[in-house]
C-alpha cells in the first residue's frame, strides 16, 4: 500500500506482512497488509481479507491480555491498522510451546532431546503436549532466518539482562496460559505461539500481534486424544497448511527453488482459512472491510490527531 507520510512521519518501514510509520519517534502506525510470507519469503499473491484478520485478532488478544502486563496498542482506526506505543524491541523472540510440534518435532525426530538449552522428554510422539509450556527462544533477525538460542547465551550476549529475561519469561508463560484459556472456550488448544516485548525506559511492554495465525498454531480440541492415540493428524487452524503446500510442492526458502504458482482457488482457499480462524477464535462472525488508501490515510490522521 502506497502511502503518503502521515503528519510527524519521520521514518517508514516495510516488513514481510507489515509497514510500519514512525510518528514523532514516539508512535509507530502499523499497516497489516495482505502478503503473505513462509520459510521468510514473501509469496507473490496477497490474501484477501488476510491484513484484516491478523489485526482485529491481534487487537482482540492484546485487550484481553492488559492486566498481565502493558502492551503497546493505543488504538485500531480502520480493519486493518493499529496505533501504538514505540518501544525499544528487544532483538528475540519468545517462542512458548505447549506441544512437540513443527520446529520442535523436526529436532526431536532428528534425535535432539534438548532445543533452545530446554531438555526434551523421552518417549514423546509428536503433538504430544510437554509436561508444561516451554520457552524455545529465537533471535529476531533483522534479515534471513532467525536462529534458536538458549536462555544463558541470551544473557552472556546482552540480548537481555537476567533480570529483564525473568520477567520476560513470567509474562510470555502467562500470557501463554491465558491465550489457551481463552482458545479452550471455543474449543480449540493454543499449541505453540511467539511473543516480541520491548522497553521504554524500565518498563517492558508486549509488542506487535499475539495469538495470530500468523504468530501461533491452534489445534481442534474434539477429538484431538482420539487421533493421538490413531497417530492421526492433528487437525488443526495456523499458517502451517501453507508451508506443507510449500513443502509439497518442492519450496523450502532454499537457495535455487522457485515458489510455486498459487492458483486463484488456492488463495480463496487461504483466505477462508484465515476468516475460519478468526471466527473460530473471536467466536464472531468476521466482517470484511476493504479501505481505500486514501480513506486509511483519512482514518489513521484523525486518530493521531486525537492522540496527540
Amino acid at each position: 500500500m502506497n502511502m503518503k507520510p502521515f503528519p510527524h512521519q519521520v521514518n517508514e518501514y516495510h516488513g514481510k506482512v507489515r509497514d510500519v510509520y514512525y510518528i514523532d519517534n514516539q508512535l509507530l502506525v502499523m499497516i497489516a497488509s495482505d502478503r503473505i510470507s513462509a520459510f521468510d519469503v514473501i509469496l507473490p499473491n496477497p490474501i484477501p481479507f488476510k491484513g484484516q484478520v491478523l489485526n482485529q485478532i491481534a487487537a482482540y488478544m492484546l485487550g484481553a491480555t492488559r492486566d498481565i502486563c502493558p502492551n503497546w496498542l493505543l488504538d485500531t482506526p480502520a480493519p486493518h491498522v493499529a496505533i501504538g506505543k514505540k518501544c525499544d524491541p528487544f532483538k528475540i523472540e519468545m517462542v512458548v510451546r505447549g506441544n512437540l510440534v513443527g520446529h520442535a518435532w523436526r529436532t526431536y525426530q532428528s534425535g535432539g532431546r534438548i532445543l533452545c538449552g530446554v531438555n526434551l522428554p523421552e518417549g514423546m510422539a509428536e503433538n504430544d503436549f510437554f509436561p508444561t509450556p516451554i520457552i524455545t527462544p529465537s533471535t529476531k533477525a533483522s534479515e534471513g532466518h532467525d536462529e534458536d538460542i538458549a536462555k544463558e547465551e541470551i544473557i552472556k550476549t546482552g540480548l537481555a539482562t537476567a533480570q529483564d529475561w525473568a520477567i520476560l519469561e513470567k509474562y510470555a508463560l502467562a500470557l501463554f496460559q491465558r491465550g489457551k484459556e481463552i482458545a479452550a472456550k471455543q474449543g480449540l488448544i493454543l499449541v505453540d505461539t511467539k511473543y516480541e516485548f520491548g522497553k521504554i525506559g524500565d518498563t517492558i511492554y508486549l509488542m506487535d500481534e499475539i495469538h495470530t495465525p500468523d504468530s501461533s498454531r491452534y489445534f481442534y480440541a474434539e477429538g484431538f486424544e482420539q487421533r493421538q492415540t490413531n497417530k492421526e493428524k492433528q487437525k488443526q487452524l495456523s499458517k502451517e497448511f501453507v508451508r506443507e503446500w510449500l513443502i509439497e510442492n518442492n519450496f523450502m526458502g532454499k537457495e535455487g527453488q522457485t515458489v510455486p504458482v498459487m492458483s486463484t482457488e488456492w488463495i480463496d482457499t487461504i483466505s477462508k482459512r484465515y476468516i475460519e480462524l478468526y471466527e473460530q477464535v473471536i467466536g464472531e462472525k468476521f466482517v470484511p472491510q476493504k479501505l481505500s488508501v486514501e480513506e486509511t490515510y483519512q482514518a489513521v490522521c484523525n486518530a493521531l490527531e486525537k492522540l496527540s
